[in-house]
């Protein structure tokens, strides 16, 4: 599998990122993890290449990304991009959030998730 393709560094990244989740990771973790969401299994901070991705269900090669205001800057809008271009090739569906869609439509989200999930053979 894909996922796999990972080096020792990204992998204690990964580790540092799960004992350290923003508010808005731990609120969507909260409500999708241990197959909460329709019996869906995610896991978190996962090293993806070279990138580690937020969330992650694996069988149906979902990444969800929960992005704070730093990533409106130029500079992240463009890492972002490729970043997502770069999962796609691996085959992955990449679904980006806001830090306040998840604070204001948690609901929502959580739909949107499904829905996209649901699309994906």
């Amino acid at each position: 599998m894909d996922y796999r393709k990972y080096t020792q560094k990204s992998l204690d990244n990964a580790k540092n990122l799960r004992s350290c989740q923003t508010v808005c990771e731990n609120i969507l973790w909260q409500r999708i993890r241990a197959k909460r969401l329709n019996n869906i299994k995610f896991r978190r901070q996962v090293p993806i290449g070279k990138y580690i991705v937020d969330f992650v269900c694996l069988g149906k090669k979902l990444v969800i990304e929960l992005d704070g205001s730093q990533h409106l800057s130029k500079e992240n809008v463009e890492y972002d991009k490729l970043r997502t271009e770069y999962l796609k090739t691996q085959g992955y569906t990449v679904l980006r959030f806001f830090d306040n869609d998840i604070i204001e439509n948690l609901d929502e989200v959580l739909n949107c998730i499904l829905t996209e999930y649901a699309k994906i053979l």
